[in-house]
């Protein structure tokens, strides 16, 4: 259940999108920062919370997550203004970030045969797919027959049940040796992403010349380089910066980034595209990206049991290509004017990004020793959201830049041209990313990683030199 909101949370949102924009007047940059206050947020706090979980107890932290993602959502339906909309975005977001890491703790504790537990993972990641498929057309029923605010309604429902069934049902747990916090390593990231955020989806109307904009830039290398040094004097860092000498954790990660950009920045301009330009209603818009969903869905558990059978290069270049071939479809030869077209590239997406997510956990985790093995599904998972917002932002300041003092509709086609080859970019970096970093050598450079962390983990003096052991 909170999987299901949190996933289907964005995917209705999407949808949405121009609804909001006619409703509250607002700029292109107005709209990103609806989705990116919600994702910079819920990256951002990821680690912290799944290691809170485990310090002080993961059914009361993951209660505490539902009952924050409720209130946002009940906020975000009141929302007068677009102001107050995102400020309850934030809301909802601190209380998502409690829920998915926590989550993954307590179905590891409580299932500890591993057959079950391997079932209980398949149905919890399942419900990805299952969202992602509802999504489109739950919010298109929702916002053409009730209204937008009624996609936050939806969320009450399901998170009070949930927080019932927890509260009867989820046992108590924690972790034995849980990390202590890192409050400056925390301020530095929510520093980072919020800052360069800013700089890129406000440069399109400030211009780059202005000294909010590149102050904000500036603002974003200085607390990347803050963060950097402190991780790497400090005995338990937000992240250890060791873990990016393993080349299939750093792919991983790279990978997650530029395969949740192209998701983010897919799925925000083909809304405004269908809805603005084409004039459907947001029911239509949705039906015309169900395709994409439902090969999400299809493609999940496949791209599973090929990690399992064969390892995850194959799934990844799957993904590459199939993300690649739809990027080019709409880039070169102008997909969108051709329902046609339009289909094979949502279902070239779609058979794509649904061959991703299961590898990019896998490499992340690959060779890791298992007290970190949690810490790097967590910085896994962090990446996703990172690369989801930066989608956003990207692609929403491109369209910005050029629609600005056009009229609407056809300065919209002209500017997503070169939306559409920044998604292309995004697709190929996942193809060749996902190509050399996985084989051979990198299983090696992974073994060299494990071996590196085993080492600080030995005993020392009958006291155990902690290092970040947490599952999160």
């Amino acid at each position: 259940m909170s999987l299901l909101i949190v996933s289907l949370d964005n995917t209705i949102l999407n949808v949405a999108l121009p609804t909001l924009q006619d409703d509250f007047h607002s700029s292109v940059s107005g709209l990103q920062w609806t989705i990116d206050a919600y994702l910079i947020v819920l990256a951002s706090l990821l680690i912290l919370s799944g290691s809170t979980g485990d310090r002080i107890g993961r059914r009361r932290v993951f209660q505490t997550g539902l009952a924050l993602f409720t209130l946002g959502s009940v906020l975000c339906s009141l929302a007068p203004s677009l102001g107050l909309l995102v400020a309850a975005r934030v809301v909802q977001a601190v209380g998502g970030s409690m829920l998915n890491p926590v989550a993954m703790g307590i179905i590891t504790n409580v299932f500890t045969e591993p057959r079950e537990r391997a079932r209980a993972i398949g149905v919890w990641g399942g419900v990805v797919g299952l969202s992602m498929a509802m999504g489109p057309l739950v919010g298109g029923v929702l916002v053409d027959s009730v209204g937008w605010r009624a996609i936050f309604w939806l969320n009450v429902p399901i998170g009070l049940a949930a927080l019932t069934l927890t509260a009867l049902f989820v046992p108590e747990s924690r972790a034995e040796r849980p990390r202590r916090p890192d409050p400056l390593g925390q301020a530095l990231m929510i520093l980072t992403l919020g800052s360069v955020t800013y700089a890129i989806i406000e440069a399109p109307g400030r211009g780059l010349g202005d000294p909010v904009v590149y102050g904000a830039a500036l603002l974003a290398a200085a607390a990347l380089a803050g963060f950097a040094l402190h991780a790497l004097r400090t005995p338990e860092p937000l992240i250890d910066l060791r873990f990016f000498r393993s080349i299939p954790f750093s792919g991983a990660t790279l990978v997650a980034v530029g395969g949740f950009a192209g998701l983010g920045g897919f799925l925000f301009v083909n809304t405004l595209y269908l809805q603005n330009v084409r004039g459907l209603s947001a029911l239509h818009a949705g039906a015309y990206l169900l395709p994409m969903a439902a090969m999400t869905a299809i493609c999940g558990p496949l791209s599973g049991r090929l990690v399992a059978s064969r390892g995850p290069r194959l799934p990844l270049q799957i993904a590459g290509a199939s993300m690649l071939a739809s990027g080019l479809l709409f880039a070169a030869f102008d997909a969108e004017t051709r329902d046609a077209t339009m289909f094979v590239s949502y279902v070239l997406f779609g058979i794509g990004f649904g061959m991703l997510n299961s590898p990019v956990t896998n490499t992340a985790v690959s060779g890791m020793p298992r007290a970190q093995a949690g810490v790097a599904a967590a910085v896994a998972s962090t990446s996703r959201q990172v690369g989801q917002a930066l989608g956003v932002a990207v692609i929403g300041a491109v369209l910005a830049a050029g629609t600005s003092g056009t009229s609407a509709a056809p300065a919209f086609v002209a500017a997503a041209r070169p939306a559409y080859w920044v998604l292309t970019g995004c697709a190929a970096a996942v193809l060749v990313l996902g190509t050399v970093t996985t084989g051979r050598r990198a299983a090696r450079s992974a073994a060299r990683t494990a071996a590196l962390f085993d080492a600080d983990d030995e005993p020392a003096g009958g006291r155990h030199v902690a290092t970040g052991a947490t599952t999160s």
